[in-house]
């Protein structure tokens, strides 16, 4: 499913985070330490290969909401935004939290010149939000900061299982639909 919002293109895929070819981009589900951990964070560490944790140490730990950038290693990207999302229960109000990560590594990525760029469904997983909800607020996000961006010309939702993917796709028809 793709949408076209001005000069830019918002999708969303099935499949793996760090084998997003032709993305300048791609963002980390961090963890505050930025260290290679377990879902999104672990995958994007392995890919990467050990480089990326060592780039990583200096700018650790990070707050909720932080978006912090390092380059790709061993992913066919030049660039890896890392976020920290809000933990369910914990990083309140999560739902403002959630909104900032987005918001952040758009702002990163733009500093970047970055044209394209691949988000995983943020704070999800161990984190605990809940999927549908971790969609609203992403794309309602991503579409109120489409008009403010100068480079970012491409943006990609990459969803690992089936049931989340078709919990975005849903989101995104939605989101279609209003502006439509």
């Amino acid at each position: 499913m793709q949408i076209k919002i001005g000069d830019v293109e918002l999708e969303c895929v099935r499949g793996d985070i760090t084998k997003q070819e032709g993305f300048d981009a791609v963002v980390n589900a961090a963890n505050a330490r930025l260290a290679p951990g377990g879902g999104v964070a672990g995958a994007i560490h392995r890919a990467a290969g050990p480089g990326l944790y060592e780039e990583c140490k200096p700018r650790a730990p990070i707050k909720p909401g932080d978006a912090v950038i390092t380059g790709g290693y061993n992913l066919p990207n030049r660039y890896v935004i890392h976020c920290l999302g809000p933990f369910l229960g914990i990083d309140k109000p999560e739902e403002e939290v959630l909104a900032r990560c987005y918001e952040n590594a758009l702002k990163v990525a733009e500093r970047h010149q970055v044209k394209s760029i691949a988000f995983p469904s943020i704070s999800t997983g161990y984190f605990g939000y809940p999927v549908a909800e971790a969609a609203a607020v992403a794309l309602k996000t991503v579409i109120k900061k489409i008009p403010e961006l100068r480079f970012v010309r491409r943006i990609r939702f990459v969803l690992y299982s089936e049931a989340d993917f078709a919990v975005y796709q849903t989101a995104l028809v939605r989101a279609a639909k209003r502006l439509a």
